[in-house]
């Protein structure tokens, strides 16, 4: 058996890897460790590690300790950020190259993807309990609401003034209540997805445009894709009203006037395990990023959660939604958010090849 070249092994690590040289500068960085940084070989190649990451931790302590004791060093739950994104709590790994008494190896884990991978598998649970709830819900509220509303129009025919002030009242209440519950029916009825090869960018460009012509008249919505990204495989229906949802969302963050960026691109890092037992590759990533003032950070963690709404007055069940139907597309959904940044990244395969 030919085992294979040290560079391929480096390049295939799922692990963001970084090799420091004796003056604490990037020697090399893995691939993994450039989609994870979201920075490129050619930006950090040659430059001090300590000016480009910002690291809760002493890093030049921790390569001091690792090259004179020439032996690994492990340093748990700190928070990691290059500042142009939030920070991200890893552990680290340092630990010496061989023989070279200087060159240090650094492995950066981000605890971030475990945690959210446990999340969505509780949030999936979730959500399949609440369309239970939320069917028989709507279905036994609706009729009695039909009665009141006419009941209320028959007693305002032979009302004036402040009465007739009330019945209006009532019947602009009960309406606004349908339509809470018919939106809760649309969470409840998503039928399952038509799968079938779909490029991704042409679905975002079909939600940009609808975004466009609504909500979105007086934003500016700009693209940054990968143009060389395969199709995945998906019902461009519903991958449709994901995007229009987040866009929305982005919007409403910024009262209907700012900017959203939307991005794609790959990244071969991300697998997950279906129920099946068998990995899941989920290559292909789409971000919706927008400027406004972020997600309250009592709801961050539950903000896929159904009934959890970071707005007044909303149904909180935009975002469930959402995560029900990227789940049925056997793909990832996440959130970065601080003031001033949101990014909702979505993950999905690709379509396998027509044989």
């Amino acid at each position: 058996m030919n085992l294979p070249a040290p560079e391929a092994i480096w390049s295939s690590l799922p692990t963001p890897a970084l090799l420091i040289d004796k003056a604490d500068r990037v020697v090399e960085i893995n691939p993994a460790a450039e989609a994870f940084l979201n920075l490129s070989t050619k930006m950090l190649k040659g430059q001090p590690v300590l000016e480009r990451l910002v690291i809760s931790a002493p890093l030049e302590e921790i390569f001091e300790r690792v090259r004179k004791n020439r032996s690994a060093l492990f340093v748990n739950d700190v928070d990691l950020t290059t500042g142009e994104k939030a920070p991200v709590q890893c552990n680290l790994q340092a630990a010496p190259m061989g023989d070279d008494p200087f060159t240090v190896l650094l492995l950066i884990l981000p605890r971030e993807l475990a945690d959210r991978l446990g999340r969505a598998s509780m949030v999936k649970s979730a959500a399949r309990s609440a369309i239970g709830m939320a069917e028989m819900l709507a279905h036994e509220i609706k009729n009695p609401l039909a009665g009141i509303a006419g009941a209320a129009q028959l007693l305002s025919m032979n009302l004036s003034g402040d009465d007739l002030e009330l019945t209006d009242l009532i019947v602009d209440e009960t309406r606004r209540i349908v339509k809470l519950l018919e939106q809760v029916e649309q969470f409840g009825n998503v039928r399952p997805p038509e799968k079938r090869a779909v490029n991704i960018h042409d679905v975002l460009d079909r939600a940009r445009k609808s975004a466009a012509v609504g909500f979105g008249m007086h934003m500016t919505i700009e693209e940054n894709y990968d143009p060389s990204l395969p199709s995945t495989l998906g019902d461009a229906d519903q991958l449709t009203q994901v995007f229009l949802n987040l866009l929305k969302n982005a919007s409403e963050a910024q009262k209907g006037e700012g900017k959203i960026r939307l991005r794609t691109f790959y990244d071969f890092s991300l697998r997950l395990r279906r129920a099946d037992g068998k990995g899941q590759a989920l290559p292909l990533q789409i971000e919706i990023i927008d400027d406004g003032p972020g997600i309250p950070p009592d709801i961050a963690s539950s903000i896929f959660e159904p009934f959890v709404s970071g707005r007044e007055n909303g149904t909180g069940l935009g975002l469930a939604l959402v995560s029900k139907i990227i789940s049925e597309h056997d793909g990832w959904i996440s959130v970065d958010s601080v003031p001033g940044r949101t990014v909702f990244r979505i993950s999905l395969p690709i379509a396998p090849k027509e044989t």
